[in-house]
């Protein structure tokens, strides 16, 4: 007897949609996801497709009726709930354009819950484009099955950071002179990982950081790593040890 076909099939499409889903909610696709669904993926009529709105969860939905530019979708039951993400944050100095995407699209891979851009006295990017990095988010949830957007904060220059830092959560500062392997430091959640710009911190800088009650100097192993590394292995690191990779 031929084993039932899984259903949903595993090519189906995933989509965020910014529109609460209800069981019976029947979402309208337009703009360029109507366009990707259509005419890259070809979606007809009675066609699945997955979406999550980043309140109530993933959906599997059917495609009802398809236009030049636009699909009509009907909900058919709730797969999963909204997920519960680690309470770890990600500050970071913003980097050059592909390195930026880079960790914007890892850190969301691995887990993050909120992306905080921090401006510090190396940085050279200091413009950022909000709506490029949301819609990188966005795409890599897409990608990896999260059904929870992390945040995106506005950017802060570092000395605010550290003046309105919630006195509860550990800030775990990758510190090229040295500092504690993460296995050694006391840092479950909630808690936060601070990354550098290119140049590092300047020491007037680290000096700072060394003061507030918050920070644990964190090591990342024997050798110098750029910016968007250090901030991907910290991560890893964490999730391994605190997070949900367990």
């Amino acid at each position: 007897m031929p084993a039932t076909p899984a259903w949903p099939p595993a090519s189906t499409p995933r989509l965020f949609i910014d529109q609460p889903l209800t069981a019976d909610s029947s979402p309208v696709i337009d703009g360029a996801a109507a366009h990707y669904l259509l005419n890259v993926m070809r979606l007809k009529a009675g066609d699945p497709i997955l979406l999550f709105d980043n309140r109530s969860g993933e959906w599997l939905c059917e495609t009802v009726d398809t236009g030049k530019r636009s699909l009509q979708l009907r909900a058919q039951q709730r797969l999963r709930p909204r997920e519960e993400v680690p309470d770890l944050w990600l500050c970071f100095a913003p980097v050059k354009k592909a390195r930026l995407d880079w960790i914007i699209e890892k850190a969301t891979e691995l887990g993050v819950a909120r992306l905080q851009p921090v401006i510090t006295e190396r940085t050279i990017v200091e413009r950022i484009k909000s709506e490029r990095l949301e819609a990188q988010i966005v795409e890599a949830c897409e990608q990896c099955g999260r059904t929870a957007l992390p945040e995106l904060a506005d950017p802060v220059k570092l000395p605010a950071l550290l003046r309105q830092w919630p006195t509860a959560r550990a800030l775990l500062f990758a510190d090229e002179a040295g500092g504690e392997p993460m296995a050694g430091l006391q840092a479950a959640a909630p808690a936060a990982i601070l990354t550098g710009p290119e140049g590092g911190f300047t020491d007037r800088e680290r000096s700072l950081l060394l003061e507030h009650d918050a920070v644990r100097r964190m090591a990342l192993g024997p050798r110098t790593l750029r910016a968007e590394t250090a901030a991907i292995a910290a991560i890893a690191q964490w999730m391994g040890l605190h997070g949900d990779w367990g």
